[in-house]
């Protein structure tokens, strides 16, 4: 039996979250096309006859412009030394940039812990020579020759060459958790994750980062659950852009996030928000800790 963690690392927008969403074969963290989609660790649990990959999603690594991006880079780079293997990914369709060499110069050779380059992104690229080209400027910020697969993770092209090679890098162990287990997350923090992502798709500039949410209350009951949740925003500006007009697009959000939370708890869901204003609370620690926002190296 093969058990063992497998980090996910890369900049923003690389796919990540889309990548982790494939392999699993059912979405439990939110990918969208925004930077700062994911700001947590979170585990998603692959297993089958002979073997447990326990996936941990990681924030896109970037410059830290305020404390929750001091956060992020924090989450990223605790998730690694206690890997078993690395999962580096790129995006295929452009040469390794100044982030990408960042994280591995910062990274990645301070560790010995065995890593894949996973070139994502090939259902975007149909000139073979470019991928190549592309492919040549990741492997010559290495020193040595790893392991390299190419995939698509929104289309799941070469998923189970991926999964192949990952297996052969973990250790023999006993399963950590049971069969039926996806994902360590509770519904509050699936529930938080879920409004987050619709304001994330519903809204643009600044404020899809300028965002919190906070739930207040989750009552489940045999029929029905009941959520109580606030949004917290910067400025007043942003708490009026997020209700929008006659409070159309505040309804929208609670309306998207409803159904797909019902999707979910496979029953009725009633979903209440509320806007709030927290000014500059990504450079507060308090107010990070106070969401969630708690590294383990502080």
């Amino acid at each position: 039996m093969k058990c063992g963690f497998v980090t996910i690392i890369g900049r923003p927008n690389v796919g990540k979250s889309t990548l982790l969403n494939q392999v699993l074969g059912q979405k439990i963290v939110i990918a969208t096309d925004k930077a700062q989609t994911t700001r947590k660790r979170i585990k998603g649990i692959l297993t089958d006859d002979d073997s447990q990959i326990i996936f941990v999603d990681t924030p896109g690594v970037h410059r830290p412009l305020n404390k929750l991006g001091e956060f992020l880079l924090d989450e990223a780079k605790v998730a690694v030394p206690d890997a078993d293997l690395v999962l580096f990914l790129v995006d295929g369709t452009e040469p390794a940039g100044k982030g990408d060499k960042w994280i591995v110069e910062n990274i990645l050779k301070k560790t010995k812990i065995p890593i894949i380059l996973v070139m994502n992104k090939l259902d975007k690229i149909k000139n073979m020579q470019k991928i190549e080209e592309n492919l040549m400027s990741y492997k010559l910020l290495f020193e040595e020759n790893i392991p390299i697969v190419r995939i698509s993770a929104k289309t799941g092209r070469n998923k189970d060459t991926l999964l192949s090679n990952i297996i052969k890098k973990l250790p023999e162990g006993e399963k950590l958790y049971p069969d039926d287990i996806v994902t360590e997350e509770s519904m509050r923090s699936v529930a938080e994750e879920i409004i987050r992502e619709k304001i994330l798709i519903n809204t643009q500039d600044e404020i899809p980062h300028s965002v919190a949410i906070k739930i207040d209350k989750y009552e489940e009951k045999e029929d029905i659950d009941k959520i109580y949740a606030t949004i917290y925003c910067e400025q007043k500006s942003q708490k009026g852009i997020l209700i929008g007009k006659g409070g159309n697009l505040l309804k929208t959000i609670g309306t998207e996030a409803r159904q797909e939370l019902e999707e979910i708890v496979e029953k009725k869901v009633f979903l209440g928000l509320e806007v709030k204003v927290e000014k500059d609370w990504r450079k507060k620690d308090n107010l990070l800790k106070n969401f969630g926002y708690v590294s383990e190296e502080k």
